[in-house]
C-alpha cells in the first residue's frame, strides 16, 4: 500500500542511517515466496553496487532512490507491501534483500522486506536515471503542485477527476487511499469529470493535496488493519486515525454528520466518498 507519504517517511528514517556510507555487501536473503523483479539480474546489481558509497537517499514519487557515488542509483518500488526497515522486520519469512553497510554507527544493515513479493529493484546508469526522474516520464511531484499545474492538467482530460489523480504522468505519488481522502476535503465527488472543475475546486484541491500528503507524512503514514505498512523503526503510521472516508463505507460521514459514506468502483479500485458533502454535477 505504500503510497508518497509512506514512502517519504521510509526515506526520511533511513537517510540518516544510511547516507555517506558504503554498501559492503548485498545479500539476496532466502524466501519461498514470489521472488523480487530486478532489473538487470540480481548478480550484476549485486557486483556493481559492492563497495559503492550511498551519496545520497531520495523520493520520486512513490519510489525509494540511493544513489551511488559512481553516478549509478539503486531505485526501490516497494508497490503494495514493501517496506525500507533498518530492524525488526514484521516476520523474517519475507524479508527480500540485506544491505551490508561499512562503519561503526547504528544499524549496520537496512533491509527490503516484501510479503507480496510485488515490489521492484532497479539499478539505473546515470543517463538512465536523470531520465527516470525528468518530467514526462513521471508527473511533478505531487507535493510541488500549484493550483495553477493542477488547472493545466485538469483541462486537458474527460477523464473522473480520481481516476485522474492516479495517473502518475499527471502528478507523481497520490495512490488510491490518499486520492479519496483529498476529494473528500475538497467537496468534489470522484466521478467529476476533471475538465468541468471550477477555479474554486481546483484551488481547493490543489491545497487538499498538499495538506493531506503533508499531514500524513508528519504522522509517518497509514498503517491500515492488516498492519502492513511500518516505518523503518517497524513502527505503526498514526495518519489511519486521521482518515475521514477511506474504508468507512456505511459509516456516517465526520465532516457533515449527516451523509453516510459509500464505496464505488473505479478503475477496478475502491473509491470512498460522501455524497452529502461531495455532490455530483
Amino acid at each position: 500500500m505504500p503510497e508518497l507519504p509512506e514512502v517519504e517517511t521510509m526515506v526520511r528514517g533511513i537517510r540518516p542511517f544510511v547516507e555517506g556510507r558504503t554498501i559492503r555487501d548485498l545479500i539476496e536473503c532466502p524466501c519461498p515466496c514470489k521472488p523480487l523483479n530486478y532489473r538487470p539480474q540480481f548478480s550484476e546489481i549485486e557486483a556493481r553496487v559492492k563497495g559503492q558509497g550511498i551519496k545520497a537517499v531520495r523520493r520520486r514519487a512513490k519510489r525509494a532512490i540511493l544513489e551511488l557515488e559512481n553516478g549509478d542509483a539503486l531505485v526501490i518500488e516497494p508497490r503494495m507491501t514493501g517496506l525500507l526497515l533498518l530492524s525488526d522486520p514484521p516476520d523474517p519469512g519475507h524479508l527480500r534483500l540485506e544491505w551490508k553497510l561499512s562503519g561503526k554507527r547504528q544499524f549496520n544493515s537496512l533491509w527490503f522486506w516484501d510479503r507480496r513479493g510485488l515490489g521492484t529493484v532497479t539499478l539505473y546508469e546515470n543517463n538512465e536515471y536523470q531520465a527516470l526522474i525528468a518530467e514526462g516520464y513521471l508527473g511533478r511531484d505531487a507535493l510541488e503542485m500549484l493550483a495553477a499545474d493542477w488547472s493545466e492538467r485538469v483541462e486537458k482530460s474527460r477523464r473522473a477527476i480520481k481516476v485522474l489523480l492516479l495517473d502518475q504522468s499527471v502528478a507523481a505519488g497520490i495512490g488510491n487511499l490518499y486520492a479519496s481522502e483529498i476529494l473528500h476535503v475538497s467537496r468534489i465527488h470522484p466521478e467529476t469529470p476533471a475538465n468541468i472543475l471550477s477555479r474554486v475546486q481546483i484551488k481547493r484541491l490543489a491545497e487538499a493535496v498538499k495538506d493531506i500528503l503533508e499531514t500524513a507524512i508528519l504522522h509517518e503514514g497509514s498503517t491500515l488493519s492488516d498492519g502492513t505498512y511500518r516505518n523503518a523503526l517497524n513502527q505503526s503510521g498514526g495518519y489511519q486515525n486521521a482518515h475521514k472516508v477511506y474504508d468507512r463505507a456505511g459509516e456516517t460521514c465526520l465532516t457533515c454528520g449527516v451523509g453516510v459514506i459509500e464505496r464505488i468502483v473505479q478503475t477496478q479500485r475502491s473509491t470512498f466518498f460522501c455524497a452529502k458533502c461531495q455532490r455530483k454535477k
